[in-house]
């Protein structure tokens, strides 16, 4: 597989996190998706065909980085903004002290959008497909995306109850985005929290391919001990994807079906 790099713009942070940072940045040279510092076109000795960065990473406490940010990020960049004050268009908020492991997990999800946005995956959502078919009836089919294995015979029992018994599995993008390209489905399902799956992305694709069907999205960061700003940026995120059922886990077997009812 050919090495895919990452640009990074990084904004503002301290000597202690920049040094983190470009150590991560070093280490990742040894891995296929490698993660590299964008710096400006005018800056000596860098290469014109990268007229931008892949994401911004933003130190949401410098002064630097609420001016820089504070209007909408150009076309396909994306925005992984660290500690309070998010703007709306973030796509990634993380908390401080920054959890290294977890900001790695956001970084290699960018590749998986970039991929999406390229159209590399082939995926056609110009002319959404209606959710009947020939003979009006709803097409009883359900999509799970990331679902944990755990999770998995539980959508299953409750989709049975409610006459959905086809069900497809996806646990990548590309499987994910192939499916809803092919098949019309009454129920999409994904999880937020997986950061190897462009959930996000999926499920804004999912929503304009069956646009009466129910779109669930799962997320630790949904429940009542997530801090209020992270369950409030998950409502809005939702409402903005086409997410119309937002569910926490660990999932509750009584509330999810009664999103699930709706399908009744």
């Amino acid at each position: 597989m050919a090495k895919q790099r990452i640009y990074v713009n990084v904004v503002g942070f301290s000597d202690v996190e920049r040094h983190a940072l470009n150590t991560v940045f070093r280490l990742s040279e040894e891995r296929e998706l490698s993660y590299v510092p964008w710096v400006p076109l005018t800056a000596p000795g860098v290469d014109p065909n990268i007229k931008r960065a892949d994401v911004a990473l933003v130190d949401g406490d410098s002064a630097e980085a609420v001016l820089a940010h504070a209007k909408e990020l150009p076309p396909g960049q994306r925005l992984i903004w660290v500690g309070a004050g998010a703007p709306v268009h973030a796509w990634r908020v993380v908390g401080r002290p920054i959890q290294w492991a977890g900001l790695l997990d956001d970084l290699d999800a960018v590749s998986a959008a970039r991929r999406v946005d390229s159209g590399h995956l082939d995926l056609d959502v110009t002319s959404p497909a209606p959710l009947e078919i020939a003979s009006g009836e709803i097409h009883r089919r359900a999509l799970l995306v990331g679902a944990l294995p755990e999770e998995e015979p539980l959508f299953r029992a409750r989709l049975a109850l409610v006459g959905v018994l086809d069900a497809d599995l996806a646990q990548s993008t590309e499987l994910a985005a192939e499916m809803i390209g092919s098949q019309r489905y009454c129920c999409g399902v994904f999880n937020l929290d997986d950061h190897h799956i462009d959930a996000w992305s999926l499920a804004r694709l999912f929503a304009q391919r069956n646009p009466q069907a129910l779109n669930m999205g799962i997320s630790e960061h949904a429940g009542p001990l997530s801090p209020w700003w992270s369950r409030r940026r998950m409502r809005r995120d939702t409402e903005r994807t086409g997410i119309n059922a937002l569910l926490a886990r660990p999932l509750q077997a009584d509330e999810l079906q009664r999103s699930l009812d709706l399908l009744r």
